[in-house]
């Protein structure tokens, strides 16, 4: 009975053996397949998103230009304009260019995506708190004056901070 026990361990433990060592074997290389497959799935991805992802942020850089306070007057004012003209024209447009660049939130981050708000909410109170410093009775030249003056205190401008910080994410990507 021992030497029927031994002799069915001496063909079953070698068959454990290889086994065992063929699992590991195999699981290692399934391992190493799958990782290569994510690669070549990565590498085909980054291939089709960093470019609309660096779309993404191109646009939204040229949308904080064109919210800037130099831009935006210059294409908005027009000759006879009131303060109160002036005023709604400037928050129509800046919450129109910001309404029509929405969905490049999808291909950014969220503390790129939130820097462009942040700017566009900025930019927005200075154009009301400079309409209240000079009151519906002004000129559209004097709430110019009034937002330029507004906008030299700040150190650096919503737009220019928000662009500092897509430019930084856009070097990650990199």
């Amino acid at each position: 009975m021992i030497d029927e026990i031994f002799e069915i361990l001496k063909y079953t433990i070698p068959s454990l053996v290889v086994f065992v060592v063929a699992f590991f074997i195999m699981k290692k290389f399934l391992d190493n397949e799958y990782r290569k497959l994510q690669y070549e799935l990565k590498k085909g991805n980054m291939k089709t998103v960093v470019p609309i992802r660096l779309q993404a942020y191109e646009r939204s850089t040229m949308f904080l230009e064109r919210i800037s306070m130099d831009n935006l007057i210059k294409r908005i004012t027009k000759p006879n304009m009131t303060s109160k003209q002036l005023h709604l024209a400037l928050i129509s447009t800046i919450r129109t260019e910001y309404e029509h660049n929405l969905s490049q939130q999808i291909y950014m981050s969220n503390d790129g995506w939130e820097a462009i708000k942040k700017a566009k909410e900025e930019t927005l109170k200075v154009v009301h708190m400079s309409m209240a410093q000079i009151g519906n009775k002004g000129s559209a030249m004097d709430l110019t004056t009034t937002i330029f003056t507004n906008m030299e205190a700040l150190r650096n401008t919503p737009s220019q901070i928000a662009i500092s910080t897509l430019k930084k994410e856009v070097k990650y990507l990199f």
